[in-house]
């Protein structure tokens, strides 16, 4: 693998931050984009590659190739409709790491013919699959690097169900890499669980205000849930405070336990909280809490997305403080979800000795059991977004 591929390869989610000037679907995104200036900030802000579209219908060239390398020494994919060796030379002429190859619009003869020209020019190819038997086909040529487009270049629509049913189809030894439809921490997020390397991003980007503020915002950790939510107006608060995971207790035992999984906005996930087992919701992720006799959960629990355990939550014994709680886990390995007495008051302090993947608050956010004091969700979600 080439400069392309070993930065995707490092551990954690990695994000291919994209330059366009324009989008077929959405229109005008950023007439004025320059990626002389454009490019290292994105670098600076943690890209582990950059995207440039050098095709017309995106308002590129292969002059914004040039003036991305010349601007950053990050890796750097071409990106359009490839279909010859001759483009393959042109990218590699005008400074690419890596080029796009769209199974859509490829044979598989032409797949393995392009692959063998991009690896005798010192390329990466990122080979692009929109359903499962393109995908299919990528696997089976051995593709390296495996995108899923979440968007239908025909009709434009965007199902990120779909991607991530996918991306967890992309075998381990692969690197997996989710392509559109990303606006927020908790859709990355779903993304990495799903089994994705890192997140291509373009429009979301090119629409912000700072489109590197947003790149750092997309990527920052930890995530933060909101747990023991029961109400719908405390769902809004949370999810307009910026919280990315919102729970909801499903053991009829606890004090805070709700009817149902409620409706949550697009830019979050739903977590389903339980103790033993997980039963059937509507929720993104289940949370299943270990039992304990006499207690109406175990101090941890184990994060899935559908029968894969994704992560491991760390609590505090029910009704009881363990002061070494933050030590332990701050040893602890994988995705951790740090829970137990954080609040507005400690969040930040808990992050910088943990390090956690996410973090988790609830009885500390109440003015009862599962009713919300809003001005502590949202000082505390500020708290741990800082």
């Amino acid at each position: 693998m080439g400069r392309f591929a070993d930065a995707l390869a490092v551990p954690g989610l990695g994000a291919i931050a994209e330059i366009k000037r324009r989008s077929p679907s959405a229109g005008d995104l950023r007439p004025d984009a320059d990626p002389a200036r454009i490019a290292p900030a994105y670098a600076a802000a943690g890209a582990a590659a950059i995207s440039v579209l050098v095709d017309e219908r995106f308002a590129g060239s292969w002059d914004d190739l040039r003036a991305a390398r010349a601007a950053t020494h990050a890796p750097l994919l071409a990106k359009g409709f490839f279909t010859t060796a001759d483009d393959l030379r042109t990218a590699k002429e005008a400074g690419a790491d890596a080029a796009l190859l769209l199974l859509r619009d490829l044979d598989d003869a032409q797949v393995t013919a392009l692959t063998a020209e991009a690896a005798r020019l010192g390329l990466d190819t990122l080979v692009e699959a929109h359903t499962a038997q393109e995908l299919d086909r990528g696997i089976a040529l051995g593709a390296p690097v495996l995108g899923v487009n979440a968007r239908d270049l025909t009709t434009f629509e965007i199902d990120r169900e779909a991607q991530l049913e996918l991306l967890s189809r992309i075998p381990a030894d692969r690197l997996a890499i989710a392509e559109s439809g990303i606006h927020s921490r908790a859709q990355g997020a779903a993304a990495e669980l799903a089994g994705a390397d890192a997140i291509l991003v373009g429009s979301a980007l090119m629409r912000a205000t700072d489109p590197a503020a947003k790149l750092s915002e997309l990527l920052s950790r930890p995530l933060v849930k909101v747990c023991g939510l029961t109400r719908e107006e405390d769902v809004a608060v949370a999810s307009e405070a910026g919280a990315d995971l919102l729970g909801f207790v499903l053991a009829p035992e606890s004090p805070r336990a709700a009817e149902a999984v409620l409706p949550v906005p697009d830019e979050t996930l739903a977590v389903a909280v339980w103790v033993g087992e997980a039963g059937d919701s509507p929720a993104d992720l289940d949370q299943v809490h270990t039992v304990e006799a006499g207690k109406v959960r175990g101090r941890e629990a184990t994060l899935y997305r559908g029968t894969e355990a994704v992560a491991r939550l760390l609590d505090q014994p029910w009704g009881e403080q363990d002061p070494e709680h933050w030590t332990h886990a701050a040893r602890a390995e994988g995705r951790i979800v740090l829970a137990g007495g954080l609040g507005p008051e400690n969040v930040a302090e808990a992050i910088a000795a943990v390090r956690p993947w996410a973090v988790d608050a609830s009885s500390s956010l109440e003015t009862a059991p599962g009713v919300k004091d809003h001005a502590r969700v949202r000082a505390y979600v500020a708290a741990a977004r800082a």
